[in-house]
């Protein structure tokens, strides 16, 4: 073979080599933009599926309230019959009434996660925005059921007390009972709310070290800690928190399993509480660090 043919041979093979090399980079940049598409569309998955699953437990959460709520209306209206315990009728009242304000804080959430869903599709939403008509009616339904079968208990108390001689003796002391029994209702309420209330806060460390709430890497050491800063929320109702933010740090103790931390398509963060006893637990305070 001449020195020619010889030359040419060797250009030829670099010219297969370096098709070959464009070849590999072509493919392993397409195969990169297969994977950010994949990565990505499955962001949009995780997200849809998280939203879905909130709406479908606090949806749970109203159907379980208005049940609890049939419920004791029947043990209600079972007591009325004959002899009625005047206590188990209070109690179940109470309760009708605490349930009903519960289930209305749920719908109220319910037409805000509607509201912020950004991965749900337009018919689905039109179904869940039907359901949500659909509990405000049942709500506004049982209060007007509620306040007759209140009214009838009234009434009823009226006929016990003109058939058994013996509750005469004891209107004297029925201002005291009935101030009694509302500084009893206070204090349930009030240890009610106490114990399902908890406190949350966001922002970046400038932020938390202007307010004291953190002093270098201590949550709420301070005595100066600003908790008027802080958001306070029923833990029953709010078990997500949008965190706006494509970095985050927890600084309180939560245990591990009792929450997730969700990226939405843009990549921010929202928190969600799966279990909220547990989440509770350690702390009733939330401090969270974002950029």
């Amino acid at each position: 073979m001449n020195m020619t043919s010889t030359f040419g041979v060797a250009i030829a093979a670099a010219a297969i080599m370096m098709a070959s090399c464009q070849s590999q980079r072509e493919k392993d940049n397409s195969e990169d933009r297969s994977q950010q598409k994949i990565d990505s569309l499955e962001r949009v998955i995780a997200q849809s599926n998280s939203e879905t699953e909130d709406l479908a437990r606090t949806i749970q959460e109203i159907r379980d309230g208005f049940r609890k709520i049939n419920e004791a209306e029947g043990r209600v209206t079972t007591e009325q019959s004959e002899t009625p315990d005047q206590q188990v009728i209070q109690e179940n009242m109470d309760f009708i009434q605490q349930t009903l304000r519960l289930n209305r804080q749920r719908i109220a959430e319910l037409q805000q996660m509607l509201r912020n869903a950004n991965q749900t599709n337009t018919e689905t939403k039109k179904a869940y925005e039907a359901m949500v008509e659909e509990f405000n009616h049942q709500i506004e339904t049982k209060t007007e059921e509620i306040a007759r079968l209140r009214q009838q208990l009234e009434e009823q108390n009226i006929r016990i007390a003109e058939q058994d001689e013996a509750i005469d003796r004891l209107h004297e002391d029925v201002e005291d009972l009935t101030q009694q029994n509302a500084e009893k209702d206070r204090t349930v309420a009030e240890q009610d709310a106490a114990i399902h209330t908890a406190w949350y806060v966001f922002g970046t460390k400038k932020e938390l070290r202007e307010q004291h709430i953190l002093d270098r890497d201590n949550v709420m050491s301070s005595e100066q800690a600003n908790k008027d800063y802080f958001t306070k929320i029923d833990i029953r109702v709010t078990k997500k928190i949008p965190l706006y933010s494509k970095s985050v740090e927890i600084k309180t103790s939560h245990p591990a399993g009792s929450y997730t931390l969700d990226k939405d398509a843009q990549g921010l963060y929202t928190l969600r509480v799966t279990n909220t006893d547990a989440f509770w637990s350690v702390s009733k305070y939330l401090v969270i660090v974002v950029k």
